[in-house]
């Protein structure tokens, strides 16, 4: 699906659309999580096994169905059923549980924002691991992330945090779990193909995590705004989403889907001021922009090497 020749300009624009509609529903998503949390009582265990299970479910059906592939063909092997239940619990269930958990604690723009230090973490990670000094683009990388987690958790004053400890704490556990879940299931991907490894991944984690919080372990208020505030979140925010993403690869190229992804943290910052009334002042922008912009750096040094 990596398509590096040239593309007719209706097939690029097409990918481009929906790698956009993608990072914009799974922004939005973040945001309906927020009221859920906020403003209908429910808990950050409830709508994670939920939206892992039943989304998970969805992508393996999905999978066999549309995609025409035996989904019980991964467990065949060991290697591989190892791994995989290592990337459904550790990353999979982590990515999604401290993402949630930090705009419970917080907001859904903080929260999207501060996960999206994962790419920097990974540069790090592999700068570790090849035991070199990083290149002064990743220094760069390095600057305009811690600078741009500065303002946006302390709004630019040293005596004082704009956001809790806790979603802070979250925040940037979620970013590291954004960096194994990227860095770990490669080998999976690149064998078994995303829905299946994401449906799979999805699926153990709700299971496991199912045996610590049961799906039916409910608190909060259901009423009609509530039921399709979670329809939205498992249906929207992950199936379809996931869809429009993995579709658009087949039109432009994965570096720069990875680019227009950055419409996410843009779209819960922009929903979550408008419909929640979070504050989001001048220095959470330029804190936002800041972190965004490392993605970019990052895209422009691949691109040369």
């Amino acid at each position: 699906m990596n398509m590096q020749g040239a593309v007719m300009p209706y097939p690029r624009a097409k990918g481009i659309i929906l790698v956009i509609i993608a990072a914009t529903i799974w922004g939005v998503s973040g945001t309906v999580a927020q009221y859920l949390f906020h403003q209908q009582g429910f808990s950050t265990n409830w709508l994670v096994v939920t939206r892992l299970i039943f989304s998970g479910i969805g992508l393996l059906l999905f999978s066999q169905i549309g995609g025409k592939q035996n989904i019980w063909s991964v467990w065949k092997n060991k290697q591989d059923v190892v791994k995989l239940i290592i990337f459904g619990i550790i990353g999979m269930f982590c990515v999604q549980y401290t993402y949630f958990a930090a705009i419970e604690h917080g907001n859904a723009a903080t929260a999207t924002v501060l996960q999206y230090l994962a790419p920097v973490i990974i540069a790090c990670y592999l700068c570790f691991r090849a035991k070199s000094l990083p290149a002064k683009q990743e220094v760069m990388v390095i600057v305009f992330a811690l600078f741009g987690t500065f303002l946006l958790v302390t709004k630019g004053s040293i005596h004082s945090l704009s956001i809790s400890g806790p979603a802070f704490f979250w925040g940037i556990l979620s970013a590291f779990a954004l960096a194994f879940y990227t860095l770990y299931p490669g080998g999976l991907l690149s064998k078994w193909g995303s829905l299946l490894t994401v449906g799979w991944g999805m699926t153990i984690g709700g299971i496991g995590f199912s045996l610590i919080h049961p799906p039916w372990k409910f608190q909060g208020q259901w009423n009609l705004t509530s039921f399709l505030a979670v329809v939205f979140v498992v249906i929207f925010g992950t199936l379809i989403a996931f869809f429009c993403y993995m579709e658009s690869l087949k039109y432009i190229r994965a570096s720069e889907a990875s680019l227009l992804a950055c419409v996410e943290p843009l779209s819960a910052a922009f929903l979550a001021i408008a419909w929640l009334h979070v504050s989001f002042g001048a220095a959470e922008w330029i804190g936002t922009f800041s972190i965004i912009a490392t993605i970019f750096i990052l895209s422009a040094v691949k691109r040369k090497s």
